[in-house]
């Protein structure tokens, strides 16, 4: 059974697909009380304030940064919780059956896929700083950095995991169930998942012709979920992805605003730093673990039809 396939297993219903995500959307918001709290208590409660710089960022407001980084991962750590017992007592499914096709977890693949990516982001980064340092401020605090470094890797996989769960995980099964396909699940999830993207800041600064990198990064990990089987891949590069953001260089306008070692002090614009991930590295690592993992039958594997198990879970 294949990682598609096992989203057959249980029960499928569409109101539970429904019910599910308004749940998991409600979690986020009951989850997101602490953090407004917080934010309530740092401007004295000032009403007028707090609604005028929320239009930005907490950090604008004077919270602490990692503070704000913990609690804003607090709501996707609900998130990842809501879903995991809405598997369990709705459609009566294990949680695995959402992380991959294999009898457990590859954390080997996980690993593997955070490194590579996690090596990349450095590199291009300081190949950034080298070719325009006037762009960047060394921004090194030790406490504050060491709180930083504590929450990205303690925590932030619980972001980037609530991500991977529903959309690739989740939705990309509930979508293959009504489609009986394989190119529908992939095409909604990418989309939707860079759409919802649409919030962050930085497509506000830049424009929606972010879109391109967001969507594009959903297309890239939906294509490795449906040729490697299973999320691991997607769940280390999506980690290591924000990671590196978090912890290595910051800016005033995007989603990540911390204590990282450097400030990016440049002028925000699209150039080919926007494109060059979908377009070129992407396909390179496509290619990488496509060696690495001996996937073939990519046409059927993405284009093709689902065939329903004959046994199933709960049914």
């Amino acid at each position: 059974m294949d990682f598609l396939q096992r989203g057959f297993t249980g029960y499928n219903s569409i109101w539970l697909y429904v019910v599910t995500m308004v749940l998991v959307f409600l979690g986020i918001q009951v989850a997101s009380i602490p953090l407004i709290i917080a934010a309530f208590r740092t401007v004295n409660f000032d009403m007028d304030k707090l609604l005028k710089e929320a239009e930005s960022s907490f950090m604008n407001i004077g919270m602490n940064s990692s503070l704000y980084l913990f609690l804003m991962i607090f709501t996707f750590a609900v998130a990842i919780l809501v879903l995991f017992l809405c598997l369990k007592y709705f459609h009566k499914k294990k949680f695995i059956s959402i992380i991959t096709s294999r009898k457990k977890i590859d954390w080997q693949r996980v690993l593997y896929a955070f490194s590579v990516w996690g090596f990349i982001s450095v590199v291009f980064v300081f190949m950034g700083i080298f070719l325009s340092p006037e762009d960047y401020t060394w921004n090194f605090k030790l406490i504050p950095f060491g709180i930083l470094l504590l929450v990205s890797f303690l925590f932030l996989p619980f972001q980037t995991s609530a991500e991977e769960l529903v959309f690739r995980g989740y939705l990309m099964q509930g979508f293959a169930i009504l489609a009986k396909n394989r190119w529908f699940p992939l095409l909604m999830t990418s989309v939707i998942f860079g759409l919802l993207h649409g919030m962050n800041p930085e497509v506000e600064k830049l424009g929606y012709i972010t879109m391109v990198f967001y969507i594009g990064t959903g297309f890239f990990f939906g294509i490795i979920t449906l040729m490697d089987e299973g999320i691991e891949l997607a769940l280390g590069l999506h980690a290591a992805n924000n990671i590196v953001a978090a912890f290595l260089v910051s800016t005033d306008w995007t989603v990540f605003q911390t204590d990282a070692l450097y400030i990016d002090t440049s002028e925000p614009s699209v150039g080919l730093e926007m494109f060059f991930p979908v377009l070129v590295l992407y396909p390179m690592l496509l290619f990488v673990f496509s060696k690495k993992y001996g996937w073939k039958n990519w046409k059927e594997k993405l284009f093709g039809r689902i065939e329903k198990p004959m046994l199933q879970e709960g049914n």
